[in-house]
């Protein structure tokens, strides 16, 4: 029997309101900003955690409690973002760009006060669109197959080119990289293991959160530890102006939040895209849309703060459309809530639409009075958090640096997350050095494995008459724009095809230009492995791996030829500097020779915390590694030491050890004198 939309939102309300199911609601929330705050761990081991608890729940408290978790963790999320530049979460990335600006000139109270309006407001429009949506939810989807969700991927891989700022073809290069890296595996068409340097640790793929936190958060921590000071040593607005001024920020600019909520919940409905993109689309489309953007934006600017949150609190209630049509969960948590729907008997799909509409609206609910509880919270407590800021950096770091490594290892829990997060530390920190924009490598791995899935399903299914859907015909055309909007209006910028003649002058070679040799031989020897592997196989890895070296190699030639003149008239005011979509740093104050001394220490430490966790666990490494830092970098009190290093070990023990119940690996300690395993991670 079909059930009238209104009178099935109206009893899904006032279902919600019993008391129970409110506080299993608040629970949710809370346990979803904290997990937001913490790197790395995010939504996911939430509702992993809290699964085994919706089993003695009725269907509308054990929805309302993972909901009300899922839709906050990118509300919370910006904390650590704006305060030290290290994304809670993968949709906190493009936070950090203007975000972490703000909180160093001393505007931290107003980028977490205009973050926080803008993810209520952002969740409450994604809510709002799933409301209207549910209705005429299973025709539209009904016409999204394989070839549409490939063009949607498609055009977010082109969103690489708005992206890469004043260096297109330096982020079509990082993009192809990021391609490449997810093919890092067993291929799903031949089974053939690509790249996995015969460690089994590769062969499901590179996890998402070591690559993340490498390339966004240890390269934040290291200029911290670098310019060996408090994040900020000023403070523009009190806390409570500062609040006032960032919510005012966010009702001003109401558009640019209406229209990232309502992205982020389109986003959210595509299969596969998720968090993990949505921000760096919205806070492009920021950049380009918004006048005197290449100005402002990556030194501070709010509006680039707001885009983003807006979009990735608007992700779960989009997540939840091809969810309740079809059963086909819009992101991973989506894949752990469809276990729900089993365990209470619900079917997905029609089901969900007719007879169970007041449960579908009661998710709905959910996630409004969710985003509610979860900004009221943090607008609370939000005057102490941006205090932070003020803070020695010896008091930041180490509990920083350990809940990252904590975060990056519960990944996949194996040594290899460990030496991924190195490893991509190192890259992010060279190419944040050397403006190279980070964002489309990241965007590059996202969607990387999408494409070629879907390519490979589209092919297979229809040969190549899916190119001529209208659906797809429409997306292709757009990503060629989008791709070849930059380079024209950088061509356009020198004169047009003529006028880049003027720009040719007497090369010069500087040593930042190695990268582009380390780059072209890196993926050169990539092609050579790749040509001993089958047809299916091979073919992705070629394309790409060809494209990127052409790219990288037409880059080096411009810089090389062109440098001496495009800075003489950048510096004359001739030729206009577009944005650099990556943060900006600046160690001129101190000198090339200290800087390189002070990131050869901070890798040192780094290393020395793997070889402690290696030896002894990482339980017993938390006292000893904050002990060491603390006295050595600061020569902090040891009564301040001592308490730090104590908090840390029972919050890390409690949490990760005895809730979340993380098998660490064996310690040499353990295999020396096996009667010490007693203590916990040893």
């Amino acid at each position: 029997m079909e059930v009238s939309i209104l009178g099935a939102a109206g009893d899904a309300f006032l279902t919600l309101m019993d008391p129970f199911r409110l506080m299993m609601l608040s629970g949710g929330v809370l346990l979803g900003l904290f997990l937001g705050i913490v790197p790395g761990i995010g939504g996911l081991a939430g509702m992993a955690l809290l699964l085994p608890f919706t089993f003695t729940m009725d269907s509308y408290a054990a929805f309302a409690m993972l909901l009300g978790m899922s839709a906050v963790t990118g509300t919370s999320d910006t904390i650590p973002a704006v305060l030290f530049g290290v994304p809670g979460s993968a949709g906190a990335q493009a936070t950090v760009m203007d975000g972490n600006p703000m909180a160093k000139k001393g505007e931290a109270g107003r980028a977490l006060s205009a973050a926080y309006t803008a993810s209520l407001i952002g969740g409450l429009v994604g809510a709002l669109i799933l409301a209207l949506t549910i209705p005429v939810l299973r025709p539209v989807m009904l016409h999204v197959g394989s070839p549409e969700l490939l063009g949607f991927s498609v055009f977010g891989i082109a969103m690489v080119a708005v992206l890469s700022g004043t260096a297109p073809l330096r982020g079509l290069v990082a993009a192809g990289l990021g391609i490449l890296l997810s093919m890092i595996g067993a291929d799903p068409q031949t089974g053939t293991l690509r790249y996995t340097m015969g460690t089994f640790y590769l062969w499901d793929g590179l996890p998402i959160v070591p690559l993340v936190l490498g390339l966004f958060a240890l390269p934040e921590l290291a200029d911290l530890a670098i310019k060996k000071m408090a994040i900020t040593d000023k403070s523009k607005f009190d806390v409570r102006s500062g609040m006032k001024t960032g919510f005012m920020d966010a009702i001003r600019n109401w558009w640019l939040v209406v229209r990232g909520g309502a992205l982020g919940a389109g986003v959210g409905a595509v299969p596969g895209l998720g968090s993990s993109v949505v921000d760096w689309i919205a806070y492009g489309w920021a950049a380009q849309s918004i006048k005197g953007s290449d100005k402002t934006f990556g030194k501070g600017d709010v509006r680039g703060v707001i885009a983003p949150e807006s979009a990735n609190n608007a992700i779960t209630a989009g997540a939840l459309v091809p969810t309740i049509a079809f059963g086909v969960p819009g992101s991973a948590s989506m894949a752990i809530l469809l276990s729900v729907f089993l365990i209470h008997g619900l079917v997905p799909g029609p089901e969900m639409l007719t007879t169970n509409l007041s449960i579908s609206y009661a998710m709905v609910w959910s996630i409004a009075i969710a985003n509610i509880l979860g900004a009221g919270i943090c607008f609370m407590f939000s005057g102490q958090l941006a205090k932070i800021a003020t803070l020695r950096y010896t008091l930041i770091l180490p509990a920083v640096l350990i809940f990252v490594y904590v975060g990056a290892f519960q990944s996949s829990r194996n040594w290899g997350d460990l030496y991924a997060l190195l490893g991509f530390a190192v890259l992010g920190w060279v190419m944040k050095q050397l403006k190279w924009p980070r964002p489309p490598l990241m965007l590059g791995f996202v969607l990387g494995a999408l494409i070629e899935r879907y390519m490979f399903i589209s092919t297979s299914r229809y040969g190549l008459d899916w190119l001529t859907r209208p659906l797809v015909v429409v997306l292709f055309s757009l990503a060629a724009l989008l791709l070849l909007g930059p380079l024209y209006k950088q061509i356009k910028g020198y004169g047009g095809l003529k006028g880049l003649a003027s720009y040719i002058g007497k090369p010069q070679f500087r040593t930042g230009d190695l990268f582009y040799i380390a780059i072209i031989g890196i993926v050169g020897y990539a092609l050579v492995m790749a040509m001993s592997w089958p047809w299916g196989a091979r073919v992705g890895p070629m394309v790409v791996g060809i494209a990127i070296i052409g790219f990288c190699s037409v880059s080096l030639i411009n810089q090389v030829f062109s440098r001496s003149i495009v800075e003489a008239r950048e510096a004359a005011g001739e030729v206009r500097q577009g944005i650099h979509m990556d943060t900006v740093v600046d160690h001129s104050e101190i000198g090339t020779k200290t800087m390189l001394v002070r990131s050869a220490i901070f890798m040192g430490y780094l290393v020395l915390f793997m070889a402690l966790m290696a030896t002894i666990g990482l339980i017993p490494t938390i006292p000893i590694f904050v002990a060491a830092y603390m006295w050595f970098e600061g020569r902090e009190k040891w009564p301040l030491i001592l308490g730090q290093a104590v908090v840390l070990t029972l919050v890390v023990y409690v949490i990760f050890d005895q809730l979340l119940r993380i098998p660490w690996p064996q310690t040499y300690l353990g295999q020396w004198v096996p009667a010490l395993t007693f203590i916990p991670t040893v």
